[in-house]
């Protein structure tokens, strides 16, 4: 329930979300366009045309926030420009980071007029239409603020507070935009969420190490005898595989805690709650069936591979705990 950090490729499996009115060109496109390529689906046809558009434009902002903090951003500096910043102030961030807060100031009502980027626009009336918080916008702003400062991460506690910004704020955004949201939906959508991100940190250790950030806890490289130069070679040796397994583990667990979210709900909205833990699990099976082995690149699951995952949660008989 969280788009992927970063940006690799994925199965796509979101043949046809709709597209938002006012958000044409101006990079608006292309950062749309990466919903085709998520570990789950985004907006996908079987729901109402309210929720698909709904989802599109959390989407587009989750993506778009990312996509500044991780320079990721269309080339040509024309998102930078609509937020208010000089071209040339493309590659500062943080910069970047302030004016896009302070376009979704304008989103929940600032008193400087409508908000600037297309993808804003078209967040607006969502947010009024449903009521959305703003508290899980502005987490999603402070993990990319993180991503400047902190490359590295000492504990699993460290890496789960991190999540709490960078993922678990979109799907408390999903609950909130489908009328589903209670405090112990959010718990299980938090465990999910969670599962989420490190599902795609674990797929993505090259990539992010090409950035300079390891998502993998300094403790448990260390516990299994992993270094950084490890993380750098070309395949991974029976240490990283070790870490690898082990993280994979985790993640699975938090995925089983969060489960029980899918039976909490009907309907199309529990197929669409399947489709990510679902998502989510073909992730971590896909790490397992390259053997831990994650720094050739990232493992990718199949779309049958998903299609079995997300029968099999939905076959799953509810638990309580």
């Amino acid at each position: 329930m969280t788009p992927a950090h970063g940006t690799s490729s994925r199965p796509h499996t979101d043949p046809g979300a709709p597209p938002l009115p006012g958000t044409r060109g101006a990079g608006a496109d292309a950062t749309l366009d990466k919903a085709r390529h998520e570990n789950f689906p985004v907006a996908p046809a079987f729901l109402p045309r309210a929720w698909r558009e709904g989802l599109m434009a959390v989407y587009g902002y989750a993506r778009l926030v990312d996509d500044i903090g991780d320079g990721d951003l269309a080339p040509g500096g024309r998102d930078v420009v609509l937020l208010g910043l000089d071209p040339a102030a493309a590659d500062d961030r943080l910069a970047v980071l302030d004016a896009f807060e302070a376009d979704l100031r304008r989103v929940f009502g600032g008193t400087d007029g409508p908000p600037r980027h297309p993808l804003m626009l078209a967040l607006q009336p969502v947010v009024r239409t449903h009521g959305l918080s703003p508290e899980p916008f502005f987490g999603l702003i402070e993990a990319n603020r993180q991503d400047q400062r902190i490359a590295r991460y000492e504990t699993y506690g460290d890496l789960l507070g991190y999540c709490e910004l960078s993922a678990n704020p979109v799907g408390r955004l999903v609950l909130e935009l489908t009328g589903t949201s209670t405090p112990e939906r959010i718990r299980r959508s938090d465990a999910v969420c969670t599962a989420l991100q490190i599902a795609e940190h674990l797929q993505d250790v090259a990539e992010d190490l090409g950035r300079d950030r390891i998502y993998l806890p300094g403790q448990d490289m260390r516990r299994f005898h992993v270094s950084e130069a490890d993380l750098a070679a070309p395949t991974a040796g029976a240490s990283v595989r070790s870490l690898i397994a082990y993280e994979t583990e985790r993640a699975r667990d938090l995925l089983d805690e969060g489960t029980p979210l899918v039976h909490s709900v009907h309907g199309r909205l529990r197929l669409l709650l399947a489709g990510f833990v679902g998502g989510g699990r073909a992730a971590l099976r896909a790490v397992t069936t390259a053997g831990f082995d994650v720094l050739p690149g990232p493992p990718e699951p199949t779309k049958s591979g998903l299609l079995r995952e997300v029968a099999a949660v939905l076959r799953t008989a509810p638990r309580k705990g």
